[in-house]
């Protein structure tokens, strides 16, 4: 992390990065001066913010004017849910929205969960300016960035001629685990290829959530997702695109 990256301070402070991104911003504040005052005074303005002197109770006269008038409560609405009720469905809600992908199409699969991750780390990297780490075009200057940050090698093809350049990668976590992700374009979309080893073979599955497609797949000792807004259709060409490639260079490796 360096100090262009300073905006993921606030969001930190606000508890809205995942583990890697904390534990990278923690450090970072503890031996950057000018950051480090930058955290600390945005955590004392909200600790002013949230001071008692700041609240203002409305006088007991305009309670008195407003209540009259509110409309009462039918029998039926009086019958309220217990706590637990209400807990249980507050956490379904939160599930639903934030990553309960699998629940709401009906498998619940841990690969749904995955994907549903995916698709929160895709809309993340673009708005927490957080998307590259490593800026580059060349394959051979993106791939060995990660050597030493993973306990893989991941597979990093230029697809410029099928009309998706490479534009870098940077690291991610996907349920817990440390994954690469590879940041392609198309035009003015991104494309986030994550991918991290896993064993066995599937063909590309495809999902769409929240205005965004994502197509998972496994081949080769390694699982992959690719997440983008562009059409089904581009997506598909991206995926077929990277897994011809790679099936190309496996062959000329034999």
């Amino acid at each position: 992390m360096n100090c262009h990256d300073a905006l993921l301070v606030q969001a930190y402070l606000d508890d809205e990065l995942d583990a890697a991104q904390s534990l990278e911003v923690a450090r970072h504040v503890e031996t950057c001066e000018r950051c480090g005052t930058y955290y600390r005074r945005l955590e004392a303005t909200r600790g002013a913010m949230s001071h008692p002197q700041l609240r203002y109770q409305a006088p007991a006269y305009l309670r008195a004017s407003i209540l009259p008038a509110a409309p009462r409560a039918n029998a039926a609405s009086r019958h309220r849910l217990p706590a637990w009720g209400l807990a249980l469905a507050a956490s379904f809600i939160a599930l639903a929205a934030i990553g309960g992908f699998g629940l709401l199409r009906g498998t619940g699969t841990r690969q749904d969960a995955v994907v549903a991750e995916a698709i929160s780390g895709h809309m993340r990297s673009m708005q927490l300016n957080h998307l590259i780490d490593v800026v580059s075009t060349d394959q051979h200057t993106v791939k060995p960035w990660f050597d030493g940050k993973l306990d893989f090698s991941p597979e990093v093809t230029d697809l410029v001629a099928e009309g998706f350049p490479l534009a870098g990668g940077r690291m991610d976590v996907l349920q817990g685990r440390s994954v690469a992700a590879l940041v392609y374009r198309h035009r003015l979309h991104v494309v986030n290829l994550y991918q991290w080893p896993a064993s066995g073979s599937t063909e590309p599955a495809a999902t769409a959530a929240d205005g965004y497609n994502a197509v998972s797949w496994t081949e080769g000792g390694m699982a992959y997702i690719a997440v983008s807004n562009v059409a089904p259709d581009t997506l598909d060409a991206f995926v077929a695109a990277f897994r011809g490639r790679n099936s190309l260079r496996n062959e000329s490796k034999r």
